[in-house]
């Protein structure tokens, strides 16, 4: 005799429960990247781009004088040797690239940006001495009220 489906206990539709399963958890995974880093606080702002060609053994920006904001500078190296990039200045101090960069290699380095002088050169054992450095002004006040004149 044969048995009424009725009777059959039913299986689960295994391909309906992985579509849920798969639709909730990319719910979750939205939220998550949604709310990331949201702390309450304004975002930070975009930055912007400066590319720095790094060669044996100069530095070449495409501009000297900069407004207060955040810069990602992305360092080049056109050169023949390994080279680096660092900034120091008011408020960046011993920013710089991780590691060396190999011929044809380059890297990001994000800094903020605030009135003063930056100086901009090559870590790398005795570049700076041999012309791998230049200075980046930021006009505007300094901090203690004065002006910063770029000089």
């Amino acid at each position: 005799m044969q048995a009424d489906s009725r009777d059959t206990p039913r299986r689960p539709d295994v391909r309906n429960q992985s579509l849920a399963w798969a639709a909730t958890v990319a719910g979750l995974t939205l939220m998550v990247v949604a709310c990331a880093g949201d702390t309450g606080s304004p975002s930070k702002p975009p930055s912007k781009q400066v590319t720095v060609q790094m060669t044996d053994f100069h530095l070449a920006l495409p501009q000297e004088t900069f407004t207060p904001g955040t810069y990602t500078f992305v360092a080049v190296n056109a050169g023949q040797t390994g080279h680096a990039l660092a900034i120091d200045g008011p408020g960046v101090v011993d920013q710089h690239t991780q590691g060396i960069l190999q011929p044809g290699q380059s890297a990001s380095l994000m800094v903020t940006l605030h009135p003063g002088s930056y100086d901009v050169y090559c870590p790398v054992d005795g570049h700076r001495g041999e012309g791998m450095e230049t200075r980046i002004i930021v006009p505007g006040p300094a901090p203690g009220g004065t002006r910063e004149s770029g000089s």
